[in-house]
């Protein structure tokens, strides 16, 4: 499981059926700025993830990977390799905030 940033979405007309109304979301990993510890910050990648709890755009997110992906009862039968399963409020790391998304 990882924080990523959702930055964009895909809209795919002609797909297998058992993807039919499923929302796709482009997301980019987020780490712990290494030096400080008081941040997060891109680790330059991106990936697809299935949607199922309603995320947009700029809101930070948790997505599973692999086999993990397709644990939940909405994503059981579908043909993918990573998924949204919560929307993140805030991060805490060494008793310090480096996420909240209320600010």
């Amino acid at each position: 499981m990882f924080i990523a940033k959702v930055t964009g979405s895909v809209v795919s007309t002609q797909k297998v059926s058992s993807m039919t109304g499923h929302k796709l979301l482009v997301v980019e990993p987020y780490r712990l700025e290494g030096e400080k510890r008081d941040s997060l910050v891109t680790t330059g990648r991106t990936f697809i993830s299935v949607d199922t709890i309603g995320a947009g755009e700029g809101d930070f997110v948790l997505v599973v990977q692999g086999s993990s992906a397709r644990l939940t009862p909405e994503t059981k039968p579908l043909p993918i390799d990573a998924c949204i399963i919560g929307i993140v409020d805030t991060v805490h790391i060494d008793k310090q905030s480096v996420y909240d998304r209320d600010k």
